[in-house]
């Protein structure tokens, strides 16, 4: 059987702007806080917090590390109802974006690590 990802660490510069922004986000898209700093959708991946260390740079798009993490979406219509949700809270939702027959939604956290929302149609993989 192969290795499953089953967790993700994202450490921020601001914490408080990075968990004001998740506490938003996550429960949005089915994920709950199982105890401080740790989320999970719970089908056993789970999302951990920390601080970055000090003297450290914020996300750099195309810079080495991650460079966005991606959620499957049930339906086109999942993805603009999560815009439209979270532009009502005040994250910065940026507009939707066709990945040749795909819909994206990339949402940067206050870091700028974007986590991308993602409806594919049937056949169509995740990664190209």
């Amino acid at each position: 059987m192969p290795a499953k990802l089953d967790h993700l660490t994202i450490a921020s510069l601001d914490r408080e702007a990075a968990d004001r922004h998740y506490a938003i986000l996550l429960p949005l898209v089915g994920f709950q806080e199982v105890k401080d700093d740790i989320w999970t959708d719970g089908e056993g991946f789970f999302l951990q917090f920390m601080t970055a260390k000090q003297g450290t740079r914020p996300y750099e798009r195309y810079g080495a590390g991650v460079n966005h993490w991606g959620l499957s979406m049930e339906s086109s219509e999942a993805v603009d109802r999560l815009r439209s949700s979270l532009i009502e809270a005040g994250i910065n939702a940026q507009p939707v974006q066709d990945l040749q027959g795909a819909r994206a939604l990339f949402v940067p956290d206050p870091d700028g690590l974007r986590a991308e929302f993602t409806w594919h149609p049937d056949g169509m993989a995740p990664v190209g």
